[in-house]
């Protein structure tokens, strides 16, 4: 399951900082913070990325009925800390069938959420209309915060973005009927503020979804 650091944006090898370049690379992106390794999720996996990230790790809390928490994926490396994070969540849709969600917080420009998102990015920003009402908002680490749709993006998944603590919140669901779930008001916790919480999230299988968005 350990694999290499790879492209946040399009999930291509990426090339470690060496003798010619201080930061990791991509053939394709250029400069990047590199996506490490997904591992199966725990509440160790959790916890090391919930003590190395620069950017919030958010996750409903508590998690709706009988949903589970099954993966993180963290961009950047240990010398700049985590520049994006994406947890993610599996459990009955509000329709019928699994849904799974993705929530993501970056930096400006990571590339990650777009990633997710099936657009091109690297920020949502061109797939917002802002100047309308958001469609739905959630509460994250107590504030309202409102989230708009993002427009362009594959048919089997729903997709919103706004700003949350000065960061990019994208979250992405499957299949997009389960995007009904972004309407109930969700709270998010970003878990570097949970403490000892965090060894109560209960966990399940690890998603594909982190691994092939």
């Amino acid at each position: 399951m350990r694999g290499e650091p790879s492209c946040p944006k399009c999930g291509g090898r990426v090339r470690a900082p060496g003798l010619f370049s201080d930061s990791w690379q991509c053939a394709v992106h250029g400069t990047v913070h590199p996506v490490q390794p997904v591992i199966p999720p725990s509440v160790d996996a959790l916890t090391v990325v919930v003590h190395r990230t620069q950017v919030p790790v958010w996750m409903p809390w508590p998690l709706p009925v009988g949903w589970l928490f099954t993966g993180v994926a963290c961009a950047g490396d240990d010398r700049s800390g985590g520049r994006a994070t994406a947890v993610a969540c599996s459990g009955p849709g509000p329709l019928g069938g699994m849904g799974e969600l993705i929530l993501v917080a970056e930096e400006l420009g990571v590339g990650l959420g777009a990633r997710y998102a099936g657009i091109d990015g690297p920020d949502p920003g061109p797939y917002l209309d802002v100047e309308k009402p958001a469609q739905t908002k959630v509460l994250a680490a107590g504030r309202p915060t409102p989230l708009w749709l993002v427009t362009g993006t594959p048919d089997d998944r729903a997709v919103f973005a706004g700003e949350a603590l000065g960061m990019w919140l994208w979250a992405v669901v499957w299949p997009e009927q389960s995007g009904l779930l972004m309407y109930d008001e969700l709270v998010l916790t970003d878990l570097r503020d949970a403490g000892a919480e965090v060894e109560l999230v209960p966990c399940g299988a690890l998603s594909p979804r982190l691994l092939q968005p």
